[in-house]
């Protein structure tokens, strides 16, 4: 009905303006028949296209585009109802078709702008008490407009978007919707402390992980939250809440870009074999499990001792993949009579030993129980693995096997040469053999990496605690360093080395640079909106026994070679001779199940020579 009425007050306008408000010469004209073929004409169409049918307070391009459209046929209907009357009367003048074109045209879209314009008003006004927070958002494309729309268009929305971020130079100092576009330099966070912006939102999907950072510094240099936008695909009925804004976490900015990998030899190497995952249940076996079956092996077996945590992660696995293969075995790796009964009933092709005692300062006080786990376990499930004719071995170990000084490190830095020399001794034995027909023996592969974001030996998940409780939050030495790496970027580099590992070899990570600890606490502190050493304190509680202030991936006398994979590299370690290892090693597990502790170490720095303890206990053994 409004419509309509638009189009009579429409049509009459028209005729005024083209005869100059003179109404004698418009009494020359029909305007019964006029008004009434307007009237039918425009019904008709607007029925036909539903321009009725959209709520006027949420009007938009594609209802103005309806209403252009209708008016343009509704004129040309004007002009061919003049050819079929012309004989005996004009009722529709050319130039009063065009000027009716403009004024109804802006007669129907003005007013539904009003209405809109209206409607938002009050909507924003309504609660003047309300405050609402001033936003930003990075992000001139179609994302950041239906976010900036979205938002300020909420009826109880607490976000006001007042501007836009852009860091094209062509951008900045423009307007865009009204609201003003500030460059993403110096100059611009700046304006945006200035101008009490609090909250700046990234609603660009694609910002390369470097821009990502450097924007999330400088906010927080200005003391501006930093929220990022879902997915659009992910928003709840095609609107975007508060609640769904997502807030920046310290794992956001510690990760790198996406990792290419050949996905087509991962898939040929594991489908439909059988694999064995032991420290299923841990951090990074349990993402390593998640991964391998994307590429559809024959099953995969889930060993670990942990029996909650392994059935937490059974029920994960089939709530994400109901037809997921596996088979969840709780077993201790250090149990040989265990292991054989797994070995010989599920005879695995490839196997991935996660399992691991990591805690630097537990297994400082427990060196005999890190060998019995660390070096007895790898023993164990390495000699099975050969007796049953696995594949391939992959042992994951860790930076502080690199010029060790915990009993962790140690640990694992033996668990390494034993593999190796027994690859070395086994590819000796079979190139002698001269047995054309034996199968290749179990080829070994060894991966190193740091700390990994968000696993159970991280720092993250302590510093989360910590701030939870208001601080203060503790660390160990202002200068110590760490180098990290996500769990699923280091669980597709093990599966990487793996498939490409011909045996014998130590893949190192590249885990790009280090991060210095107390930096990390205060960047986790200004993400939570709290100011260092104001709103929490930060202490310093001194280096752990056998703790490093910096980790390394190689040992001095190491060499690195380069693979087609420009993140991993091969490490040239020295050989080992096997039996002279071997004997050592046997020494060391008989004296570490009567839990000889000092005698434990000694034999460890034997094999280890390289190892240098920081623990004061232990530390007269170094001159050794």
């Amino acid at each position: 009905m409004l419509d309509l009425i638009c189009v009579q007050f429409g049509i009459i306008i028209s005729f005024i303006l083209r005869f100059n408000f003179d109404f004698a010469e418009l009494n020359n004209f029909r305007f019964n028949y006029v008004l009434g073929v307007t009237l039918v004409l425009n019904m008709l169409l607007f029925y036909t296209f539903k321009t009725y049918s959209g709520i006027i307070r949420h009007t938009n391009i594609e209802d103005t585009f309806r209403i252009l459209i209708v008016n343009s046929i509704v004129s040309l209907l004007y002009i061919a109802v003049n050819l079929v009357t012309n004989q005996f009367f004009l009722l529709f003048p050319v130039s009063v078709v065009v000027i009716n074109f403009f004024i109804i045209n802006f007669l129907l879209i003005s007013y539904r702008l009003v209405v809109r314009y209206g409607f938002k008003n009050y909507a924003v006004n309504k609660n003047p008490d309300r405050i609402k927070v001033k936003a930003v958002v990075f992000d001139t494309g179609e994302d950041g407009l239906h976010t900036k729309r979205v938002l300020n268009e909420l009826p109880h929305g607490h976000i006001q978007v007042v501007a836009f971020m852009d860091d094209t130079l062509g951008s900045s100092g423009k307007l865009m919707e009204g609201l003003p576009i500030v460059g993403a330099n110096d100059a611009g966070f700046q304006k945006l402390a200035t101008d009490g912006i609090k909250l700046l939102i990234i609603a660009n999907r694609n910002v390369s992980r470097e821009k990502f950072n450097a924007i999330v510094d400088e906010c927080l240099k200005f003391g501006i939250k930093v929220q990022q936008v879902p997915p659009i695909e992910e928003w709840l009925n095609g609107t975007l809440d508060k609640e769904q804004l997502k807030d920046i976490h310290i794992e956001d900015l510690l990760e790198r870009e996406v990792i290419e990998i050949n996905n087509e030899s991962i898939y040929s190497e594991i489908k439909g074999k059988k694999i064995l995952v032991t420290g299923a249940a841990g951090s990074i076996g349990s993402e390593l499990v998640m991964q391998l079956l994307k590429y559809r092996p024959a099953l995969i077996i889930l060993c670990d001792k942990a029996e909650s945590p392994l059935h937490d992660l059974q029920l994960e696995i089939l709530e994400h993949t109901k037809n997921a293969n596996i088979k969840p075995y709780i077993g201790n790796i250090t149990d040989r009579v265990r292991m054989e009964h797994l070995f010989e009933i599920y005879n695995p092709h490839l196997v991935f030993h996660a399992a691991a005692y990591k805690h630097v300062p537990l297994m400082e006080d427990h060196p005999s129980i890190a060998v019995i786990n660390n070096v007895m376990g790898t023993k164990i499930l390495a000699e099975l693995a050969v007796a049953n004719g696995v594949e391939k071995f992959v042992l994951i170990s860790t930076d502080k096997a690199v010029n060790p000084t915990n009993i962790m490190g140690t640990s694992k830095r033996i668990a390494e040469i034993f593999t190796q020399s027994y690859y070395k001794n086994l590819v000796r034995n079979f190139q002698l053999s001269n047995t054309k027909n034996e199968i290749h023996p179990t080829r070994f592969i060894t991966t190193r990496f740091g700390n990994v974001l968000g696993s159970n030996g991280s720092v993250i998940p302590r510093f989360k605690k910590q701030l939870a409780k208001g601080g203060p939050i503790t660390v160990t030495h202002p200068e110590i360093t760490r180098f990290f790496m996500t769990i699923p970027e280091a669980c597709l580099l093990v599966i990487e080395a793996g498939v490409m590992g011909k045996g014998g070899e130590i893949f190192v990570f590249d885990m790009g640079e280090p991060v210095k600890i107390s930096d990390l606490a205060k960047r986790m502190i200004r993400l939570a909106g709290k100011e260092p050493g104001v709103d929490i304190q930060i202490v310093y509680t001194g280096l752990r026994p056998g703790e490093k202030l910096y980790e390394e991936l190689l040992n001095d006398a190491e060499n690195v070679m380069p693979t087609y994979h420009d993140k991993i590299l091969i490490a040239k370690v020295r050989e080992y001779d096997f039996d002279a290892v071997n004997d050592k090693i046997d020494l060391l597990i008989r004296g570490a199940q009567k839990h000889y502790t000092l005698e434990t170490v000694v034999q460890m720095k034997e094999l280890v020579p390289e190892y240098v303890s920081n623990n004061t206990v232990y530390e007269k053994n170094n001159a050794l």
